[in-house]
Protein backbone atom coordinates (compact mmCIF):
# COMPACT_ATOMS: atom_id res chain seq x y z
CA UNK A 1 0.00 0.00 0.00
CA UNK A 2 1.28 3.36 -0.69
CA UNK A 3 1.23 5.89 2.12
CA UNK A 4 1.82 9.50 2.69
CA UNK A 5 2.20 11.39 5.54
CA UNK A 6 1.92 15.13 5.12
CA UNK A 7 2.71 17.34 8.43
CA UNK A 8 3.79 20.08 9.96
CA UNK A 9 5.74 20.58 13.27
CA UNK A 10 7.19 23.44 15.21
CA UNK A 11 8.94 22.45 17.55
CA UNK A 12 9.93 18.62 16.29
CA UNK A 13 7.33 17.03 18.00
CA UNK A 14 4.60 15.88 15.09
CA UNK A 15 7.27 15.38 12.92
CA UNK A 16 8.66 12.93 15.66
CA UNK A 17 5.01 11.39 15.83
CA UNK A 18 5.00 11.62 11.76
CA UNK A 19 7.77 8.91 11.52
CA UNK A 20 7.02 6.91 14.00
CA UNK A 21 3.23 6.24 12.26
CA UNK A 22 5.89 5.75 8.91
CA UNK A 23 7.50 2.96 10.82
CA UNK A 24 4.11 1.35 11.84
CA UNK A 25 2.95 1.42 8.24
CA UNK A 26 6.22 -0.14 7.29
CA UNK A 27 7.49 -0.15 3.58
CA UNK A 28 5.84 2.21 0.77
CA UNK A 29 5.44 5.33 3.10
CA UNK A 30 6.72 8.95 2.55
CA UNK A 31 6.70 11.47 5.20
CA UNK A 32 6.81 14.56 4.00
CA UNK A 33 6.57 18.60 5.44
CA UNK A 34 3.65 20.11 4.55
CA UNK A 35 6.01 23.20 2.98
CA UNK A 36 7.57 20.62 0.96
CA UNK A 37 4.10 19.03 -0.52
CA UNK A 38 2.06 19.63 -3.27
CA UNK A 39 -1.33 18.44 -4.18
CA UNK A 40 0.20 16.03 -7.28
CA UNK A 41 2.07 13.98 -4.40
CA UNK A 42 -1.42 12.76 -3.25
CA UNK A 43 -1.98 10.74 -7.08
CA UNK A 44 -1.61 7.29 -6.89
CA UNK A 45 -1.60 6.94 -2.92
CA UNK A 46 -3.51 4.72 -1.04
CA UNK A 47 -3.29 6.03 2.62
CA UNK A 48 -3.27 9.62 3.34
CA UNK A 49 -2.50 11.00 7.05
CA UNK A 50 -2.16 14.28 7.66
CA UNK A 51 -1.04 15.82 11.07
CA UNK A 52 -0.27 18.97 12.83
CA UNK A 53 0.42 20.39 16.11
CA UNK A 54 -2.18 22.16 18.14
CA UNK A 55 -2.49 26.17 17.98
CA UNK A 56 -5.28 27.60 19.59
CA UNK A 57 -7.75 24.15 19.20
CA UNK A 58 -6.81 24.27 15.78
CA UNK A 59 -4.44 22.83 12.89
CA UNK A 60 -1.82 25.38 11.58
CA UNK A 61 -2.22 27.72 9.18
CA UNK A 62 0.04 25.64 6.41
CA UNK A 63 -1.96 22.18 7.14
CA UNK A 64 -5.22 24.53 7.05
CA UNK A 65 -4.49 25.96 3.54
CA UNK A 66 -3.55 22.77 2.36
CA UNK A 67 -6.24 20.95 3.19
CA UNK A 68 -8.71 23.84 1.69
CA UNK A 69 -6.51 23.39 -1.88
CA UNK A 70 -7.01 19.43 -2.33
CA UNK A 71 -9.49 19.64 -4.59
CA UNK A 72 -13.36 17.81 -4.20
CA UNK A 73 -13.48 14.04 -4.72
CA UNK A 74 -9.22 14.02 -5.25
CA UNK A 75 -9.38 11.56 -2.30
CA UNK A 76 -11.91 9.05 -3.77
CA UNK A 77 -10.98 5.44 -2.57
CA UNK A 78 -8.05 6.78 -0.52
CA UNK A 79 -8.21 5.69 3.07
CA UNK A 80 -7.33 8.77 5.11
CA UNK A 81 -6.70 9.90 9.06
CA UNK A 82 -5.11 12.42 10.97
CA UNK A 83 -3.23 13.15 14.10
CA UNK A 84 -1.97 15.88 16.23
CA UNK A 85 0.12 17.04 19.10
CA UNK A 86 -1.25 18.32 21.86
CA UNK A 87 -0.38 19.88 25.42
CA UNK A 88 0.08 17.92 28.85
CA UNK A 89 -1.15 21.48 30.45
CA UNK A 90 -4.31 20.06 31.06
CA UNK A 91 -4.44 21.22 34.68
CA UNK A 92 -4.28 24.80 33.73
CA UNK A 93 -7.59 26.62 34.11
CA UNK A 94 -7.03 28.88 31.14
CA UNK A 95 -6.31 25.97 29.04
CA UNK A 96 -8.97 23.44 30.01
CA UNK A 97 -11.84 26.66 29.09
CA UNK A 98 -9.79 26.77 25.90
CA UNK A 99 -10.05 23.09 24.92
CA UNK A 100 -13.22 23.01 25.69
CA UNK A 101 -13.96 25.90 23.38
CA UNK A 102 -11.86 24.55 20.57
CA UNK A 103 -11.31 20.94 21.20
CA UNK A 104 -8.32 19.61 19.14
CA UNK A 105 -7.41 19.85 14.96
CA UNK A 106 -7.31 16.18 14.40
CA UNK A 107 -10.85 14.98 14.24
CA UNK A 108 -11.48 18.41 11.55
CA UNK A 109 -8.95 17.50 9.86
CA UNK A 110 -10.27 13.98 9.29
CA UNK A 111 -13.78 15.50 8.33
CA UNK A 112 -12.12 17.89 5.44
CA UNK A 113 -10.23 14.93 4.23
CA UNK A 114 -12.97 12.84 4.11
CA UNK A 115 -15.35 15.57 2.69
CA UNK A 116 -13.08 15.60 -0.07
CA UNK A 117 -14.21 11.80 -0.30
CA UNK A 118 -11.78 9.96 2.03
CA UNK A 119 -12.53 6.73 3.48
CA UNK A 120 -11.82 7.01 7.30
CA UNK A 121 -9.08 4.43 7.97
CA UNK A 122 -8.67 5.01 11.76
CA UNK A 123 -10.32 7.30 13.96
CA UNK A 124 -7.92 10.52 14.29
CA UNK A 125 -5.77 10.69 17.15
CA UNK A 126 -3.81 12.74 19.42
CA UNK A 127 -0.14 12.57 20.97
CA UNK A 128 0.57 14.13 24.00
CA UNK A 129 4.03 16.71 24.57
CA UNK A 130 4.93 18.01 27.59
CA UNK A 131 4.48 21.21 27.85
CA UNK A 132 3.59 23.74 25.01
CA UNK A 133 7.17 22.99 23.67
CA UNK A 134 7.37 19.02 24.49
CA UNK A 135 9.36 16.18 24.54
CA UNK A 136 6.46 14.06 23.73
CA UNK A 137 5.39 12.30 26.96
CA UNK A 138 7.03 8.65 27.51
CA UNK A 139 5.67 6.09 25.35
CA UNK A 140 3.82 8.16 23.00
CA UNK A 141 6.09 7.15 19.71
CA UNK A 142 5.26 3.57 20.64
CA UNK A 143 1.53 4.22 20.52
CA UNK A 144 2.07 5.83 17.31
CA UNK A 145 4.11 2.91 15.84
CA UNK A 146 0.87 1.19 16.64
CA UNK A 147 -1.83 3.78 15.58
CA UNK A 148 0.22 3.32 12.31
CA UNK A 149 -0.26 -0.05 12.11
CA UNK A 150 -3.61 -0.11 12.87
CA UNK A 151 -4.49 2.80 9.74
CA UNK A 152 -3.43 -0.98 7.55
CA UNK A 153 -6.48 -2.71 8.62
Amino acid sequence: MKALIIYDSQFGNTEKIAKAIARGIGENVEVKNVNDASINDIKGVELLIVGSPTHGGQATPAIQNFLKSLPDNLLKGVKVSAFDTRSSDEGKAWLKIIINIFKFPAPRMAKVLQAKDGNLAAEPEGFIVKGKEGPLIEGELERAEKWGKKLLI
